[in-house]
């Protein structure tokens, strides 16, 4: 597996941040790390090993990322205005830098020309950052595979609430979206897969938030509930994987 690892500076966030890439050809996907991670636990953690199969073959190119989650999410000792601030922030490394680099690199290995669509894929807390990017970028990131999230900033910010929040919670947010806004639309045309399990650790409660969300809004978006014997870990993000990735790419 061809592996580059890159160190650049983020106007965004005023800092250097590393990512790493897997693969030699093939659409991207952006991997977001779990609460507090880093860029190389899609390496750690063997994640790497479950896409390989999509990576050898061409068919998908990884773009792990770093987290700023403890800074954010993971700080409820800090003020959360600020928190909520600097968490836009990473958003708009994700949104207004990340996709460029992907762009060149993506349009260089394969010969394309053009804005080629992001799979936004994570698990538990990075499931929530895919599942934001998707919904709030949905003509950069046209597919998603969120594993695990919890789709309510009540998660990090507790009762807090401004408008940096609300941007980046999603059952508030889609909640309010009027059914004939230019994104329902878009969401049906891109490609989306939310699945979460039921049993220890799991929390499943947002996922049925947004699947009732969905079908109010008319929005097309598979969400998928496994068993009381699926637990929030690795484990079962690997079987999910090997389900849903070939659904996803297909």
């Amino acid at each position: 597996m061809e592996m580059q690892y890159f160190k650049q500076y983020s106007h965004s966030l005023g800092r250097e941040m590393e990512c790493k890439v897997y693969g030699h050809s093939g659409r991207p996907v952006l991997f977001i790390p779990c609460q507090d991670g880093r860029f190389f636990d899609f390496e750690n953690y063997r994640m790497a090993n479950v896409w390989d199969p999509w990576i050898e073959s061409g068919q998908v190119m990884v773009f792990a990322v770093d987290t700023v989650d403890q800074e954010t999410w993971s700080n409820k000792n800090g003020d959360p205005a600020w928190r909520s601030w600097r968490h836009e922030q990473w958003m708009h490394y994700l949104m207004d830098e990340i996709p460029y680099f992907i762009r060149d690199m993506v349009n260089s290995r394969n010969g394309w020309d053009g804005q080629p669509g992001i799979i936004a894929f994570g698990c538990s807390l990075g499931a929530t950052h895919a599942a934001n990017l998707f919904f709030r970028r949905p003509d950069l990131y046209t597919g998603l595979l969120a594993l695990s999230g919890i789709y309510t900033a009540e998660y990090g910010f507790g009762d807090y609430m401004d408008e940096w929040v609300y941007k980046n919670s999603p059952v508030h947010y889609l909640a309010n979206m009027p059914a004939d806004h230019p994104y329902v639309s878009w969401y049906g045309r891109n490609k989306g897969i939310i699945c979460v399990g039921q049993g220890p650790w799991e929390l499943p409660e947002s996922t049925h938030r947004l699947k009732e969300i969905f079908r109010e809004k008319g929005i097309d978006i598979w969400v998928d509930f496994w068993g009381f014997d699926c637990s929030h870990d690795w484990p079962w993000w690997y079987k999910q994987v090997e389900y849903f990735a070939p659904k996803l790419l297909g």
